[in-house]
């Protein structure tokens, strides 16, 4: 039976954290086998011991230091040993059920990495903040310029890769700027991408959002960077 890696990234989601582990029990994932790999990047706030407690039913990995988000997936992504490997923010923004969109490309091998894409689904216009939605047209608007590719949402979370794909290159990027760096080595490897509408229910920097426009900044001097360089 085929095996799906779910990697999920934690800092400071004690709030969503366990609603979120059920959700992915519950969810489907194209009726593969389950591998949920965490990795918790030093949380302050009381995640940490919840992992620890949950660490005798799940793959938990700790950092001693915050890193990042990319950090904490390059973690992951080294432990991952499943056919897929996907993605899954610890907050509420994304529904799990989605990914039973995603697989089937992968598992038909009608794509070697699928994008969940937030604005091929028309009901999330209402769910985005509206700087946060220009900023997310506007970075993949540079990477279609760029790569010369034809996406619709670069930064989404949502992303089903091929585990070998996936394993077969290198993330230096520790921070938000995991995103454009992927997708940069993606279309410079001619990966077959194809992106699938998912469902989105934006959250505020009150309700826990961690990413800024420094970090707009940071995608923008990635997605050059990586234009140029391995």
């Amino acid at each position: 039976m085929k095996k799906v890696s779910i990697i999920i990234p934690v800092f400071n989601e004690k709030n969503t954290i366990k609603e979120l582990l059920e959700k992915v029990k519950n969810a489907n994932f194209a009726n593969l086998e389950k591998e949920i790999i965490l990795v918790d990047d030093c949380s302050t706030d009381g995640t940490t011991e919840i992992l620890r407690e949950l660490s005798k039913n799940y793959n938990v990995f700790f950092h001693e230091k915050n890193q990042g988000k990319g950090a904490a997936i390059r973690t992951a992504i080294k432990e991952a040993t499943g056919d897929f490997v996907v993605i899954q923010d610890a907050d509420l923004e994304y529904l799990p059920d989605d990914y039973d969109k995603l697989l089937p490309l992968l598992i038909n091998d009608e794509a070697d990495v699928v994008y969940g894409s937030r604005f091929k689904n028309q009901e999330n216009s209402k769910n985005f903040i509206l700087k946060n939605k220009i900023a997310n047209k506007f970075l993949t608007l540079l990477t279609n310029i760029l790569y010369r590719a034809e996406i619709t949402d670069m930064e989404t979370c949502y992303k089903a890769f091929k585990r070998e794909l996936i394993q077969s290159i290198t993330i230096k990027s520790n921070r938000f700027d995991f995103e454009p760096e992927i997708t940069a080595k993606i279309m410079k490897k001619k990966a077959r991408l194809r992106e699938v509408p998912i469902s989105y229910f934006g959250r505020g920097h009150e309700e826990g959002k961690k990413i800024n426009w420094k970090d707009g900044i940071h995608a923008i001097l990635t997605l050059i960077k990586f234009r140029f360089i391995d």
